[in-house]
């Protein structure tokens, strides 16, 4: 079994630089690590230069945004198990022997992820939940991937710092382009974790399959702790989209209802603006202005794509 490591990566050579030791230090190496970067990323374009191997290769991607970027990484891999992580990762010694083996002993298992230790400033981010990565039937999503507890078990929705998938079952499927944002491109997982699904593939969630995450700055209009306006449009308008995609009509309706009344804390319905409005004030009526332009925006492009 092959396994191919695929790293989008734009302008955090310091970061790449520790995750690729990472890699070189597996237990059970990569048969191969492809690093896309951006081509008007001279910096990382030098460094993969500089710095020749047997397994590691770069691509070239002209086109901004994550899903450019993996959709030409997971196209040039050769693997029969695609791992994707983040420039900002650095993996557990035992992390690709343990996903090989969840493959090798699941032939039914499309999709693989696990818990990534999320870092701020060097501090930990301490948490523990067991709901994970689930779609729940009104449209409401779980993340948790982070602090995630408990046995592997069956889930909805993966994380793109810390997941991989069987080549057989992402054949035919690719991360959507339909997707807005020119970086990370948030709920990019989405749409493909439902696909593989769809197909009739387990998608697992093992705790126990580890990377440590220091998020590193971003070089987009999502600054992650700091409010964007485009960023939260962009954050509304590509989880109304995909999560239309992949529902049918009654969960649609529900999700429609559900989002725009009660939301979350990233993208708020009305319930979650006035509960936030003691702590952030002004700021969270501008959140539910901007999230619902998102949620509009997503509507109109789930319209766009049902009419095609």
């Amino acid at each position: 079994m092959r396994i191919s490591v695929v790293i989008p990566s734009y302008k955090r050579v310091s970061s790449l630089k520790n995750g690729l030791e990472g890699l070189f230090n597996q237990q059970r190496l990569p048969d191969e690590i492809i690093v896309v970067a951006r081509d008007s990323d001279q910096e990382t374009i030098d460094f993969l230069s500089r710095h020749p191997s047997e397994l590691l290769r770069q691509a070239i991607v002209r086109k901004p945004g994550a899903v450019a970027a993996l959709n030409e990484g997971f196209g040039q891999a050769t693997g029969d198990i695609i791992v994707m992580t983040d420039d900002d990762t650095v993996a557990y010694p035992d992390w690709l022997e343990r996903i090989e083996k969840h493959y090798s002993m699941d032939p039914r298992l499309g999709a693989l992820g696990g818990k990534d230790w999320v870092y701020h400033s060097g501090k930990l981010e301490y948490g523990r939940s067991e709901d994970v990565g689930k779609l729940y039937w009104f449209g409401r999503m779980s993340g948790n991937h982070h602090i995630g507890i408990g046995k592997a078990r069956e889930v909805d929705i993966l994380k793109g710092a810390n997941m991989s998938f069987r080549k057989e079952a992402i054949r035919s499927i690719a991360f959507d382009d339909r997707l807005k944002g020119s970086g990370a491109q948030v709920h990019l997982e989405i749409g493909i974790c439902l696909r593989v699904k769809q197909g009739g593939w387990r998608v697992l969630y093992d705790p126990s399959v580890c990377v440590n995450h220091y998020p590193a700055e971003r070089f987009d209009e999502d600054k992650r702790n700091t409010f964007n306006e485009t960023a939260c449009i962009n954050m509304a308008h590509n989880e109304t989209y995909i999560i239309l995609k992949h529902s049918g009509a009654f969960r649609r309706a529900v999700y429609l209802l559900y989002s725009m009344l009660v939301g979350s804390s990233p993208s708020p319905g009305l319930l979650q603006m006035i509960r936030m409005v003691p702590r952030e004030g002004i700021s969270a009526f501008r959140k539910l202005r901007t999230t619902y332009t998102g949620r509009w925006d997503g509507w109109k492009t789930w319209k766009m794509w049902s009419n095609s």
